[in-house]
Formats: C-alpha cells, sequence, structure tokens
C-alpha cells in the first residue's frame, strides 16, 4: 500500500511518498507529480514517513547532512545508475553533468544524465541540486532554482544566505 503525507520545510511544502518499507518518493508539492501520487496513494503516515520527517528536520536544522533512510525509487535501469551516482555527490559539493556521466561510464552521455536528473523522484535526499552545468553555473532544477540555490547555500554552511533564499 503506498502512501503520502505532507511535511513543512523551509522550502515549502514537501510529499512524502512511502511503499511501506522505502521511501519512494518526495516531492515539492508544487511539482507536477503531486496529483498523480495523490490520486493513487491514501493520505497517512507510516515508520518510513516519520523516519523521514524526521532526518529531513534536522538536515534542514543542519544537525544531519546525509539520509539513511530506505530508498526506493522506479526508474529505468539508466536513471537509477544516475541517481546511485548522484548519491556519491558528496554535501556541500556539486558536481557536472559530465563528471555523473564519467562516473556512470557513459561519458558522452550528458545530456541522458541531465534527463535522469530532472526525473528524480526523491528529491533532496537523492541529491539532484548539487549537480551544476560544465560552465559551473546553476542549470535547471525541478524544484526551481531558488530551491536549489537555497539547498546548496545550506549544505555550504551559509545558513543566513539561505535563510534569505528560502521559498514560502
Amino acid at each position: 500500500m503506498t502512501r503520502w503525507l505532507t511535511h513543512s520545510s523551509p522550502l515549502g511544502e514537501l510529499i512524502l511518498v512511502s511503499n511501506g518499507e522505502a521511501l519512494a518518493g518526495l516531492l515539492f508539492s508544487d511539482g507536477r507529480k503531486v496529483d498523480q501520487v495523490r490520486g493513487e496513494a491514501i493520505e497517512t503516515s507510516d515508520t518510513i514517513i516519520d523516519r523521514t520527517r524526521r532526518q529531513l528536520d534536522a538536515f534542514f536544522g543542519r544537525r544531519r547532512r546525509d539520509f539513511d533512510v530506505p530508498l526506493a525509487p522506479q526508474g529505468t535501469p539508466f536513471q537509477l545508475r544516475v541517481w546511485r551516482a548522484l548519491q556519491r555527490v558528496p554535501y556541500g559539493e556539486v558536481a557536472s553533468y559530465g563528471a555523473i556521466a564519467t562516473a556512470i561510464r557513459r561519458p558522452s552521455a550528458s545530456r541522458a544524465v541531465g534527463m535522469a536528473n530532472g526525473a528524480n523522484p526523491i528529491a533532496i535526499i537523492v541529491p539532484c541540486h548539487r549537480i551544476i552545468g560544465a560552465s559551473g553555473h546553476l542549470t535547471g532544477y525541478g524544484g526551481g532554482l531558488d530551491r536549489k540555490r537555497f539547498l546548496l547555500a545550506l549544505e555550504q554552511g551559509q545558513g543566513q544566505l539561505a535563510a534569505r533564499v528560502a521559498v514560502a
């Protein structure tokens, strides 16, 4: 049984999705897949959602840098490889799409990595916000560039900056 629950954060409302054994989704409430989740799952909590909520609160409070919630993202084999590679980008650091492509041994697949990054169903915990363009500039983010800036500033120890750009 799939469950979902809303969680308040400095980035606005987050939708946490659990399959009962692992986190299957972490979406921004204004995202494109939210209506689908709400239509296919029941609104209630479980141990996975509760554990995720505690870890997110600690992350936003700068008391936690990584997550140990079991994950169950649904995607193609290529997407799953990309999402695993994203999880190896350290807290407070960034990588380019090309670096991720190289890490998964597909050095010419930067654009495909970008597409997989954009399809990531577990924002924040699978840190797609840490991926930037080859030029070093911020590129698109499913939650919007203000949220990406907030997350990067938070992780780089710029809490005051992050607080100023938080999305209500």
